[in-house]
């Protein structure tokens, strides 16, 4: 059973044709075991996952900002 996901530090793809970008990740098992993988993401989910992440981004830096007042 997996545990979680994390993303790898290399470039995703983007295939035009099928209008779907491939970021690598690597599935972590609970036994400590590890698999590559890819997380298949149409333009929609493009587009809402670069919202949330510079949502993210913003937070941590106003939580940076408030730490070294």
């Amino acid at each position: 059973m997996s545990s979680h996901v994390t993303i790898d530090q290399r470039d995703l793809s983007y295939d035009a044709r099928a209008q779907q970008a491939a970021l690598p990740v690597t599935i972590h098992y609970r036994d400590g075991g590890t698999e590559p993988s890819v997380l298949v993401m149409t333009p929609g989910q493009m587009e809402l996952y670069a919202i949330q992440l510079e949502r993210a981004i913003a937070l941590r830096k106003t939580a940076q900002e408030a730490t070294y007042r």
